[in-house]
């Protein structure tokens, strides 16, 4: 089922605080992750994205966790269901109808840089 997950993750430091943010789409056997530093807008310019090593299904069901080695906490802050309407001859070039509070419309990933539209 296509599953997505924003998640807001919070890591600690001895002198601050940083967070950033972990999106995840299902992708049968895992799921494929990006990490950004700010939400992306709707309509918005595109902002930076990095894609990360693909994390297990259970993140998809998870609210909140803390991690171990006081790597910081994860908390779930938007999720939903996505159809998947990418030209599949790109290999860094994503195409998501997300269905979500936060992230609801076409949601666009090309290299290192995504952004949110209206999905008419």
């Amino acid at each position: 089922m296509n599953k997505w997950v924003l998640l807001e993750h919070k890591v600690y430091s001895d002198k601050s605080l940083d967070i950033h943010y972990d999106f995840l789409v299902e992708n049968e056997i895992d799921c494929l992750t990006w990490k950004f530093l700010k939400l992306p807008l709707l309509n918005q310019a595109s902002i930076e994205i990095l894609k990360q090593p693909n994390h297990r299904l259970v993140w998809l069901a998870r609210e909140q966790y803390e991690l171990s080695g006081n790597r910081g906490f994860v908390r779930r802050i938007d999720h939903g269901i996505f159809t998947n309407v990418s030209d599949n001859s790109y290999s860094d070039c994503f195409r998501f109808i997300l269905e979500g509070h936060l992230l609801n419309g076409v949601f666009e990933i090309s290299g290192n840089s995504c952004k949110l539209s209206k999905y008419n």
